[in-house]
């Protein structure tokens, strides 16, 4: 018994050492891109970001937990305005409006306190092409060491990609509603 238990002990060394190797071997940090083409005109879209009580109409988390405790802080829109979410699905979290540009470009700071902590940069870029607008939703950030063993297992683009797919399509449903 004692043989198999050192031989189960030494293998899980192994397998952790190995997974120290490779996570050592990620990048420092990450980019997660998607975009949308939306038939609306780009302040129409804005006007859905840059007010954060309008997220519950199209963001991919807000229905994961429908009772999550939120709080707004700050101006409702624009440079400073804030919003602090907290609940057992969806852990907790603060965003801030860092800059606006009204119609173009929206950048956030997102940073993360439960499950995990991490501060990430969210941008939403706003472009018109003929009667579309087309509309960039980037998030980059720092692999810490948590991330990158996360990141043996599974990339950024491959835990929270669809949500963007997803998000983008309901923003896109949201905007061109008239």
């Amino acid at each position: 018994m004692k043989r198999i238990l050192l031989g189960a002990a030494a293998a899980v060394s192994v397998v952790v050492v190995i997974v120290l190797i490779l996570a050592l071997m990620q990048p420092d940090t990450f980019k997660l891109e998607r975009e949308v083409a939306i038939s609306a005109p780009p302040a129409t879209i804005f006007a859905n970001l840059d007010d954060f009580k309008r997220w519950e109409l199209w963001s991919p988390w807000e229905k994961l937990e429908p009772g999550m405790k939120k709080s707004y802080s700050g101006p409702a829109t624009g440079v400073g305005s804030t919003y602090e979410w907290e609940g057992k699905e969806v852990g907790s979290g603060r965003m801030t409006i860092t800059d606006s540009k009204p119609s173009e470009e929206l950048t956030i700071k997102l940073e993360f306190m439960k499950p995990f902590e991490a501060t990430n940069k969210t941008v939403f870029a706003l472009a018109p092409r003929g009667s579309d607008t087309q509309v960039r939703w980037i998030m980059t950030g720092e692999n810490n060491m948590f991330g990158k063993v996360m990141g043996v297992f599974a990339d950024m683009d491959s835990m929270v990609g669809k949500d963007f797919e997803n998000g983008l399509a309901a923003l896109k449903r949201v905007s061109e509603s008239p």
